[in-house]
């Protein structure tokens, strides 16, 4: 019997999850719950609805009504919500974690928690606070080196970095009695000093599979400047690693991800069946974690998807089934480079509404992921957030990079996209970063 997918959201992450699926020589049908209609899910899609994906209920009911096999979770909102639980109730397998062990992603306490009950060294000085007792002698400790995040899920904005966002003591405080005011427990932790970078692993809950390390470009403008968005881009390098990572950074992160899997089995008595998506950073002393997402991350999942090899329905059915250890993952040796094309103003007040006019000839080298688009009679339009993802792969970062930017330098209209993304000028100065920081 053929599988039937559910996939759960419309970005352009499940755009990706929706091709990699088609791309399976076992061609299973193809499902999909949204919040909004994506025309390149649409595509490939036999039943399509839209709705609140944190609606559980009316999740599993349309997964049911579908006969879905397997159902693969996109968006963090829908796995807090439970919607992973309520699949398996109604007897459908699921590719993401239930709401308990999403916990990893949705509170950072719990997470730091765990950490440290296992005996992972992974984290920076932390500690959690539901009121103002305490919060200024700890920001005493660390006076311009600390971070403060909204314990809960804060759609990527709940987290402010002394340096970046914050300018003074009293600006962090103010922040906190804000958090506070508005009941929402919160997180200090130590600022760390390096270089981002993801690794992303495929879980049955005992065996992980682990992805190329991404690098990934929160800032909207170049040069790393500019408000936070949900990721301007990402990119990946041939050998699996990055530039300015050693092989010890890898093998740690890697490590980090199978122990904190084991440490969710054994402090919570169920499997991660789904996505553990680490966020790591590279320090002089080794590599820590700034936090865990429990879903495939947005853009990662475009150069990720891109390059797998192996057949992705069989992946997800060995992650269902608790059977990933007998199932083959490969990635394609080449570089990928993605870069989202974005409309003026994102992402605090952009435009809606505009034609998007795709390129046309692109080389087999270049994928088109579409985001936060509509379609009226026939054209597309953007509704005001990320639009379009442009993913090239190449023998090298510099070869991918070079069709990315042809990709992107085609679409007209008033929309922008960051051309520094996996550059050499950008990459010289991650590498330079880190050669200083560990001569120190």
């Amino acid at each position: 019997m053929s599988e039937c997918i559910l996939i759960v959201g419309s970005g352009a992450r499940e755009h990706a999850i929706a091709v990699a699926l088609a791309r399976s020589p076992q061609q299973p049908e193809v499902l999909c719950f949204g919040s909004a209609r994506n025309p390149g899910i649409a595509a490939l899609a036999s039943a399509y609805t839209t709705g609140k994906t944190t609606d559980a209920v009316a999740v599993a009911r349309f997964a049911v009504e579908h006969q879905a096999t397997i159902a693969i979770v996109g968006p963090e909102d829908p796995l807090a919500a439970g919607v992973a639980d309520a699949l398996w109730s109604a007897g459908v397998p699921n590719v993401g974690p239930t709401a308990s062990l999403a916990r990893l992603e949705s509170s950072k306490g719990f997470t730091r928690s765990l950490l440290d009950t296992a005996g992972i060294d992974a984290n920076p000085a932390f500690e959690r606070f539901t009121s103002m007792d305490g919060v200024q002698e700890w920001l005493d400790r660390f006076p311009a080196a600390h971070v403060i995040k909204d314990d809960g899920l804060a759609g990527g904005k709940g987290v402010k970095v002394y340096g970046d966002h914050l300018h003074s003591l009293e600006e962090s405080l103010a922040y906190c009695e804000e958090l506070t005011a508005a009941g929402r427990p919160f997180v200090l932790e130590e600022k760390l000093i390096g270089q981002e970078f993801s690794l992303l692993s495929f879980s049955d809950g005992t065996t992980l599979r682990h992805m190329p390390a991404v690098q990934d470009h929160k800032r909207a403008y170049n040069n790393d400047e500019g408000p936070n968005t949900g990721g301007m881009g990402t990119y990946t390098d041939a050998d699996g690693s990055l530039p300015f990572l050693e092989p010890n950074d890898i093998a740690l992160a890697q490590s980090i991800n199978e122990r904190t899997i084991a440490a969710l089995r054994e402090q919570c008595g169920e499997p991660y069946r789904g996505i553990l998506y680490g966020g790591f950073i590279a320090t002089a002393t080794g590599v820590r974690l700034i936090e865990y997402n429990a879903r495939f991350g947005d853009p990662e999942s475009l150069n990720l998807l891109t390059l797998l090899e192996s057949d992705f329905v069989a992946i997800c059915r060995g992650i269902a089934d608790e059977k990933l250890d007998s199932v083959e993952v490969k990635f394609n040796a080449q570089a990928s480079v993605c870069k989202y094309i974005v409309p003026e103003g994102y992402p605090e007040a952009p435009r809606k509404g505009d034609d998007v006019v795709l390129p046309s000839g692109l080389p087999s080298a270049v994928t088109t992921y579409l985001g936060a688009v509509d379609e009226k009679d026939g054209q597309l339009v953007a509704t005001g957030s990320r639009t379009v993802g442009f993913v090239a792969v190449g023998s090298t970062i510099a070869e991918a990079e070079a069709l990315c930017q042809q990709a992107c330098d085609a679409v007209s209209g008033p929309f922008f996209f960051r051309s520094d993304i996996a550059t050499k000028p950008a990459l010289d100065l991650r590498i330079r970063m880190m050669k200083e920081l560990r001569a120190r």
